[in-house]
């Protein structure tokens, strides 16, 4: 099965490092975030990875050497796994759903494939979310997460505070994590690079009782701040 792994954004707000490399590109424990997600695809046998490029996209093929003697596909080992990476620029000013619809062309007809953004880190299980979205047969499936607080919890009563808890996972109310299952008519729903995922595409795969979450509730973080990236490096180096 297909992973596409969209790679192509400007990162706005991880200026500090964005200004001369790609999200992607930054590094967690020594590797480039980009190179971590395929790690865990690869953990489950995921071995055919498409990477949706843009902002500054000659960085991620030069990391790749292998990439400039072949021109797009090229073979990379990972965790003593062969797999297959095909580098792809889908447009400098292209949006999340147009960068999308761009890998249209490398999907066969009535094809499931996987896909996720070039910024997030979770220990899902991706054999559970393929499962699930096999199962229910609907266009598309997310990974749903509820994320940390950001501020610490308080639970009171009247004027006595009965619970704290310096920053917990927030109860209530779950997000997009990031980690999609789809079938390729899903992507008909897309009109053009200025399509934006998140909106159109997803509300409207909604309204057609077409979109399926699997509930994740362990870990999960993205990359945004230039604090996600030092949590994210203690919880490598910790683990």
């Amino acid at each position: 099965m297909k992973v596409i792994i969209l790679a192509g954004g400007f990162g706005t707000r991880l200026a500090e490092y964005t200004k001369t490399i790609p999200k992607p590109m930054v590094k967690i424990a020594g590797k480039p975030i980009i190179l971590r997600i395929i790690e865990h695809y690869a953990k489950y046998d995921f071995k055919n990875f498409y990477v949706a490029a843009g902002y500054k996209s000659k960085i991620i093929k030069n990391y790749f050497k292998k990439f400039k003697k072949s021109g797009e596909a090229f073979n990379y080992k990972i965790s003593n796994k062969n797999i297959k990476i095909t580098i792809v620029d889908t447009g400098l000013n292209t949006f999340t759903g147009g960068r999308l619809k761009r890998m249209e062309k490398f999907l066969s007809e009535d094809e499931n494939f996987m896909f996720t953004y070039g910024d997030g880190l979770s220990d899902i299980n991706l054999k559970k979310l393929l499962k699930l979205h096999l199962s229910k047969k609907k266009l598309v499936t997310l990974t749903a997460v509820r994320p940390p607080a950001r501020f610490g919890e308080l639970i009171l009563n009247k004027n006595i505070v009965s619970s704290f808890k310096e920053k917990p996972q927030t109860t209530q109310g779950w997000i997009n994590g990031g980690f999609f299952v789809a079938q390729k008519k899903f992507l008909k729903l897309i009109s053009s690079d200025k399509t934006i995922l998140e909106k159109e595409p997803l509300e409207k795969a909604t309204k057609l009782k077409n979109l399926v979450a699997y509930m994740h509730t362990g870990f999960w973080k993205c990359l945004d701040v230039k604090r996600d990236r030092d949590v994210l490096n203690n919880i490598y180096k910790k683990k």
